[in-house]
């Protein structure tokens, strides 16, 4: 996807300018109206510079203090803006990349009459039939109705091998502004007019669609009322200090109060949000909500359908298997014969193995005395009629039931070894020829590589991963085995996939679910965070809140992992942030009381220079650290497979013990340049 290929660095300078541009468009009051903390930043630096220009007018007061603390009140809220404009504009960027898979397309649309006429792309109506030929692109999201093609999605998945669509089943669906690279398809448009997967994609990753989550409502309703507290608190500085005979100036209230609420994490919790879309989008993944996001952190249960999730989705012929007396050369060349005009994925696998394993090519039959005999539900077989010859294909006791027409014998190794292909999770195809069995056709399902190590890597995350079927036990068992799921579900119905998702809901856990097919849309809107396949159903991807743009069910690894970020990003800052307010009251609570109370001089354990220089010190630092945790919010937290205690520890020590830390050494080295250049 463009997405992945436009690697965006942290300072991309396209995206600074345009971050720098948009901190200045959001010092609108009623944009800050959804950060309640730095709303109460935004109107302390307008109070600030009202007083700042109240003493340069009447000459009275200290008006150079006063003006260097507006000016940092105001960078304050500009570095907030900053660090949120940032994120937007890298999903900006992202979003740009996808225009450009978008041109202005013609269609070949197909009429009542059957008459094909070339119409704009954008004409096109949901339920209108297309058809799309070699070398043309796609013109919008559809349903293949009829035909089969090979596509390249490159576009929107960033994969260069190109993939094969085909009308039924659960690769279906095409994406406008694919391409088709051979034969041709008829498409029925699913999207209606400025609505297609491409354009949600856009106004994903822009953000325009993204809703706060309910942890950071959460959290912006702790910090809206520790704002609040400390707002009563140096609301009621002023008249005690009044009372014990020291004046405190506003500007110096004002001072204490952007410092003591948490402006660091308020500054920072809605890029944190928006990163968190940003890295999934990094990922060829879309998450439809930030909700999905945070509950992938939470995860305990992943359940993961079987065809085309965990396996190919097409069984594949792995062997020929022949009777004695049989040898496999003429088995494979009897199962290639009878799979000549078998157009299923099954029948084109005997051809390739057939010559790939014994070099036999498929004959030419056109000039011979022949007649295909094609599959049908009733008799489950398939074969040819060849000079004499009668090869026959199919299920085992569909062709065991022809033998015996034929009245021939079955021979028992037969039967061992389609019971034994059964057991293993296979599919036996049985070849006979003239009513003799020739052997064993093993088809199977088969599993995409390296499954067993990325469910290893889940369990090691305490993801209990579950896989789905509706396969016998034994093949399921099988399959299961050999991807290295923890549990499986066989014979399962669409019921049958929500009982579980409830079952495991009501015992506390969150659960995920990928898929692709249409019969898996109620598990995906069912669970806490489904997961599409982008090369399943239309009905798929609408249910699910995320969609896998590679079709990697293990993508959740991925997903998860940001999740994860995504919460430990949050904790981790708003533990910094409240830690380092230890340093901010030991710089400026001895500051504003020293003239009155000179026995505070003894909480000056930093030894700054001057009362203004602390308080100037402290507003500054409160300022740049800001700009200084934008790369942390951004990348997020590094995640590493830890217990919740020991995250909290590991928090409590890098974070509380660096938020407290940090801002004594940078008040003190602020405090110092600043009395070296005179300014207070």
């Amino acid at each position: 996807m463009p997405a992945r290929a436009r690697a965006l660095s942290i300072w991309d300078p396209a995206i600074v300018a345009g971050a720098v541009a948009g901190a200045v468009r959001k010092l609108d009051p009623r944009q800050q109206l959804h950060n309640p903390v730095m709303f109460i930043v935004e109107a302390g630096s307008a109070l600030t510079t009202l007083i700042f220009l109240q003493e340069v007018l009447a000459g009275t007061g200290r008006p150079l203090f006063t003006g260097q603390v507006a000016c940092w009140l105001w960078f304050t809220v500009l570095f907030a803006n900053f660090a949120e404009a940032m994120a937007e504009g890298r999903g900006k960027a992202q979003a740009e990349t996808l225009r450009r898979t978008r041109t202005d397309m013609v269609a070949n649309r197909v009429g009542h009459d059957g008459r094909v006429t070339t119409v704009p792309a954008s004409n096109l109506e949901c339920g209108d039939i297309v058809v799309v030929r070699a070398g043309e692109l796609i013109p919008t999201d559809g349903d293949i109705v009829e035909g089969v093609a090979t596509v390249d999605e490159s576009a929107i998945t960033g994969e260069s091998a190109p993939v094969v669509r085909e009308s039924g089943g659960d690769r279906s669906a095409v994406t406008g502004g694919t391409r088709v690279i051979s034969d041709w398809i008829r498409v029925k448009v699913t999207a209606e007019r400025g609505h297609t997967f491409v354009d949600r994609m856009i106004a994903l990753v822009e953000g325009a669609e993204r809703q706060r989550t309910p942890n950071e409502i959460a959290l912006n309703i702790l910090l809206a009322l520790l704002s609040l507290v400390f707002l009563l608190v140096v609301a009621t500085i002023r008249p005690l200090a009044s009372y014990a005979g020291a004046e405190i100036p506003v500007t110096v209230l004002v001072a204490l109060l952007v410092c003591l609420i948490p402006t660091t994490i308020g500054a920072l919790v809605s890029a944190i949000g928006i990163a968190g879309m940003d890295r999934l989008v990094q990922h060829n993944v879309l998450a439809m909500s930030g909700r999905a996001v945070e509950a992938a952190g939470d995860v305990n249960t992943l359940l993961l359908d079987k065809t085309g999730t965990i396996t190919l989705g097409n069984r594949q012929a792995t062997a020929f298997v022949p009777l004695p007396g049989i040898s496999a050369a003429d088995l494979a060349e009897a199962a290639q014969l009878a799979s000549l005009a078998d157009e299923t994925p099954e029948g084109r696998s005997i051809v390739v193995l057939a010559k790939d394993r014994y070099g036999l090519r498929a004959c030419e039959v056109g000039d011979r005395t022949s007649a295909f005999v094609p599959f049908t539900a009733r008799t489950r077989m398939s074969g040819i009629d060849l000079d004499g010859r009668q090869i026959r294909k199919g299920a085992a006791d569909a062709v065991m039931a022809h033998v015996r027409e034929k009245k021939e014998e079955i021979p028992p190794q037969l039967e061992a070894t389609v019971d034994r292909i059964a057991r293993s999770g296979g599919t036996p195809l049985v070849v006979a020829e003239c009513g003799r069995p020739l052997g064993v056709v093993h088809l199977k399902d088969v599993v995409k590589g390296g499954l067993e190590q990325r469910f290893a890597a889940l369990r090691a995350m305490g993801i209990r991963t579950i896989m789905i079927t509706g396969d016998n036990p034994l093949t399921a068992a099988a399959i299961a085995r050999e991807a290295g799921v923890d549990d499986f579900l066989a014979e399962a119905t669409p019921e049958d996939k929500m009982a579980l998702i409830r079952r495991e809901q009501r015992e506390g856990k969150l659960v995920a679910m990928t898929g692709d097919g249409t019969n898996d849309a109620p598990a995906l809107a069912q669970a806490d965070v489904g997961v599409a396949m982008n090369t399943g159903t239309s009905a798929a991807k609408e249910a699910g809140n995320m969609v896998d743009l590679d079709s990697n069910p293990t993508k959740l690894i991925e997903i998860v992992e940001i999740g994860k970020q995504l919460l430990m990003t949050r904790g981790a800052l708003t533990t910094f942030s409240i830690a380092n307010d230890v340093a901010k009251y030991f710089a400026i609570i001895p500051a504003m009381f020293v003239l009155a109370f000179p026995q505070l001089g003894a909480l000056n354990v930093m030894r700054l220079s001057t009362p203004e220089s602390a308080i100037l010190a402290s507003v500054i630092f409160n300022a740049v650290i800001i700009i200084a945790l934008v790369p942390l919010a951004l990348r997020g937290v590094a995640y590493r497979p830890l217990g919740a205690a020991t995250l909290l520890r590991r928090n409590l020590l890098i974070y509380g013990l660096g938020g407290v830390v940090l801002p004594f050494a940078g008040i003190k080295a602020i405090d110092t340049l600043l009395t070296l250049a005179g300014l207070a």
